[in-house]
């Protein structure tokens, strides 16, 4: 569609024009498309300044008119804090206030095709760019991983919500790519416009369910999945009389043009092609092979045995404090009843000690070995950032199946004797049989 062609369109109703404005504002907001090219040198400013500025009118907002809470919460892991509610309230403050004023500033204007082409086109990246981000990391399994040790040690029962979620997903690599290959398809098929409609159907299933997931597990990214759910709602409704006709109707109707170019010069379409370019480098290009590259890594450290310990489960037969034994049936939350190794540096102790990073009734540690010394340094939690430093311990291994570690932990001298165990999990083992008597 040309630009004279632009100028001729009907008139959009007024609860149309209405709309548009609250959702121009309101979608832009989110995208925030200014920051995507943060990643080229030179443009990081972008992100940054953006971010800070939302962060400044957020604290601002919470503090002088919505009052969610009195000290907000950062994201964190979690997408649904006490700062990304402020968030969502201050951007649908703003989209309706803006709104209203445009509507009577602006209200002998009977459409907007140049911006509701310009809006359709930045959501439609939007969609993309995340389809494409959350497909790649399932495609290769990176976004939920296997059940470790410590996790499959962990009783059913004691597991929240999102983790059982997060656990049944991991769990078969099949289903994640099947999960993941879907929502790529969704964002190729969004990256071309005669499959845009396609990729936006397949977009919304595929998002459809994730948020029924996030709601239904009690996962925190309700907010951000259903925002990704309405853009594609978003977009389709500029299509709901074609699709109307098609799949309910049964009458054959003709190809959208709500995403032809408006640009009719020559240095326009060359600029238009240039970002989509550079775009697609940075939301397909870059996140296979950054996603390939963190797969080859974790199938190396997956395989890497977990020396001195061996990855495994040992039991804690002995557990000596200043020279008293405790036994194992003492209600001591400070005695420890197995260690497990997930990895050559993290896993898990079965203590409530809150010494300790705790999850589920497990705590967590990282560390790291020195074999020559005979030492190992213990840190807080299994993750590399954010772990405080616990203690320096020895260890001795007399033979395959024994472990002794001695430490000074609390000014308090450990003793400990462990024995490993040959316990495994039929969760971890195959447990697919085209052909079953009964129902297991």
């Amino acid at each position: 569609m040309h630009a004279n062609e632009y100028q001729a369109v009907t008139a959009w109703p007024l609860w149309g024009r209405i709309a548009f404005r609250f959702f121009f504002v309101y979608l832009l907001l989110h995208a925030a498309p200014w920051t995507w090219f943060g990643a080229i040198p030179g443009l990081s400013f972008l992100g940054s300044a953006w971010f800070e500025l939302v962060g400044a009118l957020v604290h601002l907002s919470n503090d002088h008119i919505f009052h969610v809470r009195e000290t907000l919460v950062a994201p964190n892991g979690s997408g649904d804090t006490s700062w990304n509610w402020v968030q969502l309230w201050l951007y649908l403050s703003l989209a309706a206030l803006v709104a209203g004023l445009w509507s009577l500033l602006d209200r002998r204007r009977l459409a907007y095709p140049r911006l509701g082409y310009a809006l359709r086109t930045i959501v439609r990246y939007y969609i993309a760019t995340f389809a494409l981000s959350y497909g790649i990391i399932k495609l290769f399994a990176l976004q939920m991983p296997f059940p470790s040790l410590s996790q499959l040690a962990t009783p059913l029962g004691d597991l929240l919500p999102m983790r059982l979620s997060w656990l049944f997903l991991g769990y078969s690599f099949k289903y994640q790519f099947f999960s993941g290959l879907m929502e790529t398809v969704a964002g190729l098929l969004l990256l071309f416009r005669p499959t845009v409609t396609l990729g936006l159907l397949t977009a919304t299933g595929a998002f459809l369910n994730v948020v029924m997931i996030n709601m239904s597990y009690d996962v925190p990214v309700k907010l951000f999945s259903s925002h990704l759910l309405l853009a594609c709602l978003f977009l389709l409704a500029w299509d709901a009389p074609r699709l109307w006709s098609f799949l309910v109707l049964n009458r054959a109707t003709g190809p959208t043009t709500a995403y032809e170019p408006i640009f009719t010069r020559g240095w326009q379409r060359a600029g238009a092609k240039a970002v989509k370019t550079v775009l697609v480098f940075f939301i397909l290009v870059m996140p296979l092979w950054s996603g390939w590259q963190r797969y080859r890594a974790l199938g190396l450290e997956r395989a890497a045995v977990a020396e001195p310990f061996g990855t495994g489960i040992w039991e804690v037969r002995t557990f000596v404090r200043n020279s008293d034994t405790i036994p194992p049936t003492a209600a001591d939350p400070l005695r420890w009843r197995d260690v497990i190794f997930d990895s050559r540096n993290a896993g898990s102790i079965g203590t409530t000690d809150t010494a300790f990073w705790q999850r589920y009734g497990r705590g967590y540690f990282r560390f790291n070995t020195n074999d020559e010394a005979g030492t190992a340094t213990v840190w807080r939690t299994s993750f590399a950032r954010d772990s405080v430093g616990l203690f320096t311990l020895r260890y001795e291994r007399p033979d395959s199946i024994t472990l002794r570690l001695w430490t000074i932990f609390r000014e308090d001298t450990l003793d400990l004797e462990l024995s490993r165990s040959d316990r495994h999990f039929q969760l971890a083992e195959r447990q697919f049989h085209w052909l079953s008597e009964w129902n297991r």
